[in-house]
């Protein structure tokens, strides 16, 4: 029998779409106050959320009318029209607000700046009461108890207090980041979990939630392209993580977890991070409102754009011009960890030392790891006009390393400079080379160490490019020309990219009936797996708008003949060998980390060996 869900359920199964965990009301409601116009929200939990959450904020409020409509399903000031692409705000108060109210016992009081006094309103387990005056000086106070009291069974599914707490710290950080205007804070158990003041600056907000290290190793994006602007931090491919928990993607203010983002920053850091390691970004998109679809997530969690190509390109492009700009540049958390390291080892050795008293340093003389991580805490920065200070007879090509011509210097450089005239350059004067591996380099205030094989492997492959990008890629004739079956979508979506792909060395041509015929391939590729490389285009061509399959193989590859057409480790250079190798890092983009994302160099100040070697404290 067919029959109609009575209200309350109804509520409660739209609260089982939008309402996971006490981090889902903290959103939902969160969300409403910036809505609203707040310029501060204050959010408190008890026992992670379960027993009450409140959040209040100094928004525009609503009237007693408005608060008894706000708790009705299907009822918002957030759709101005009836077009759902016209959206203009992060959610819909009458949404969530009796999903809300159905599993829980809710109040509402609120008061707008021309009221004589504030209202209230209950809901409980979906039952709602009339508004009654209330005291509030402005604004919207929300209350929650006994979340989910109306379901028990979803109580069962709830982790830790400690874990739901940290999940709404979590959402509340993103919202934070994507409106620095806002001041927040958050209590738990009447404990002070996060607080951060209203900013104008969006790095200092970002600061506060990411960290310094972030800030102090953190490139600027500033892109416009037809109607989406895209604005942001990306960091510097050294400073990396394990996953991708700390890339934060925003579209129009609103977190987002969307593939086709997180697939074009992947492709951004291409070839300058281990395929184990994840950059640390902040990306915000901004465009009208017709562009994007916000509801294709019950929670708005991912987002579909109208032209997705626009976007992922203008990601991959802004990222990778910030990284070419920095230049050299490696990230100062490369130098806090070789100190971390050096301090480690000079206190187990003391633990462990059993030479008289007189040979033990005190512990109060040891250097302490908050003490090096403070010395070290500086940006690194680039020489915007260092190719106006290196003499041009230096920025001639690396020659290709011979070991059979070991007579002939490997790097040409000017022989009218003296090496400690080179302190004075960002990457110093080459001193010696140890193991036939490491260059130590003197700066004026301060060393660098340098590992000549990824070095050299970077400078080799930003050549290839170069060269790539000059002459085009060579082709190879199959002798039997390839034919595969794809379908008639995905292959003519294949072939609508036709002249895209013979840019890279891939020649195709229509079969008919669904198939492709492959008749030239990339010659660096050597032989490849014809049929499946196809279908890996073909996916990413339907999918992105792009032929990342090629492309990536041509990369990886790239990289490969790089790393075997280096400067190997084991190999002696001389110290005008070494010299020219520092001055060309200097001016090659990216040179701070070989291609696998590892540091090229490690610089330490003056400052950090003397703290080491206890002469300051």
């Amino acid at each position: 029998m067919i029959r109609i869900l009575p209200p309350t359920l109804i509520n409660r199964i739209a609260a089982g779409e939008v309402i996971e965990r006490p981090a889902s009301v903290v959103k939902e409601l969160t969300e409403n106050s910036l809505d609203a116009g707040a310029t501060r929200i204050d959010i408190i939990l008890e026992q992670g959320g379960k027993n009450r959450i409140v959040v209040a904020d100094n928004g525009k409020g609503m009237t007693r009318d408005e608060l008894a409509l706000a708790v009705q399903r299907h009822a918002t000031s957030k759709l101005p029209s009836d077009d759902l692409l016209d959206i203009r705000f992060l959610g819909f108060r009458g949404e969530a607000l009796p999903s809300i109210g159905s599993v829980s016992r809710m109040s509402i009081t609120s008061r707008t700046t021309s009221s004589e006094n504030a209202w209230q309103i209950s809901v409980e387990g979906g039952d709602v009461s009339e508004p009654i005056p209330a005291t509030l000086a402005s604004g919207t106070t929300i209350q929650i108890r006994d979340l989910f009291y109306a379901t028990p069974a979803r109580l069962k599914f709830l982790k830790t207090e400690r874990t739901e707490i940290a999940q709404s710290v979590d959402m509340l950080n993103r919202l934070a980041m994507a409106h620095p205007h806002v001041a927040f804070s958050l209590t738990s158990d009447g404990k002070a979990i996060f607080k951060t003041p209203s900013t104008s600056d969006k790095l200092s907000r970002l600061r506060d939630i990411m960290g310094k290290e972030f800030a102090a190793n953190a490139l600027e994006l500033n892109y416009n392209r037809e109607s989406v602007i895209l604005t942001g931090f990306a960091a510097l491919p050294t400073f990396n993580r394990g996953t991708s928990t700390e890339q934060y993607l925003f579209v129009g203010g609103r977190p987002v977890r969307d593939r086709l983002l997180l697939g074009a920053v992947k492709a951004a850091y291409q070839d300058v991070l281990a395929h184990n390691r994840y950059p640390v970004v902040a990306l915000f998109i901004d465009l009208p409102s017709d562009e994007v679809d916000v509801n294709v997530h019950p929670a708005k969690a991912e987002v579909r754009f109208r032209d997705n190509q626009i976007i992922r390109g203008m990601i991959i492009s802004a990222i990778r011009n910030s990284l070419a700009d920095a230049g050299f540049r490696a990230s100062n958390t490369v130098g806090i960890q070789a100190l971390e390291k050096f301090a480690t080892t000079i206190q187990t050795s003391h633990y462990n030392n059993n030479s008289p008293s007189s040979y033990n340093y005190s512990l109060q003389t040891q250097p302490t790891f908050s003490t090096l991580r403070e010395s070290a805490m500086r940006v690194f920065e680039p020489q915007p006009a260092i190719q106006n200070l290196i003499p041009q007879e230096m920025l001639k090509p690396l020659a290709r390393p011979n070991e059979n011509e070991t007579a002939q210097p490997l790097f040409e450089t000017a022989r009218n400079e003296t090496a400690s005239d080179y302190t004075l350059y960002p990457l110093g004067a080459a001193r010696c080379q140890l193991h036939k591996t490491y260059i130590v380099a003197e700066t004026i205030d301060g060393l660098v160490i340098v590992d000549q094989h990824a070095a050299h492997e970077r400078l080799v492959l930003e050549q290839m490019k170069i060269s790539l990008d000059k002459t085009g890629i060579s082709r190879q004739k199959l002798l039997i020309p390839e034919i595969i079956q794809l379908g008639d979508a995905m292959a003519e979506a294949l072939l609508a990219r036709k002249q895209e792909l013979l840019d890279f060395g891939f020649a195709i041509e229509d079969f008919g009936n669904g198939a492709v015929m492959v008749r030239e391939t990339p010659a660096m590729l050597g032989e490849i797996d014809v049929q499946g490389l196809v279908r890996d285009l073909a996916d990413n061509i339907n999918e992105y708008g792009e032929a990342l399959a090629l492309k990536e193989k041509i990369e990886q590859l790239s990289g490969t003949i790089a790393c075997h057409g280096s400067v190997r480790a084991g190999r002696s250079l001389n110290i005008t060998e070494m010299n020219a190798l520092l001055r060309q890092m200097e001016q090659t983009p990216l040179s701070g980390q070989c291609n696998h994302g590892r540091p090229t160099y490690i610089e330490l100040k003056r400052k950090d060996v003397e703290i080491l070697f206890g002469r300051r404290g």
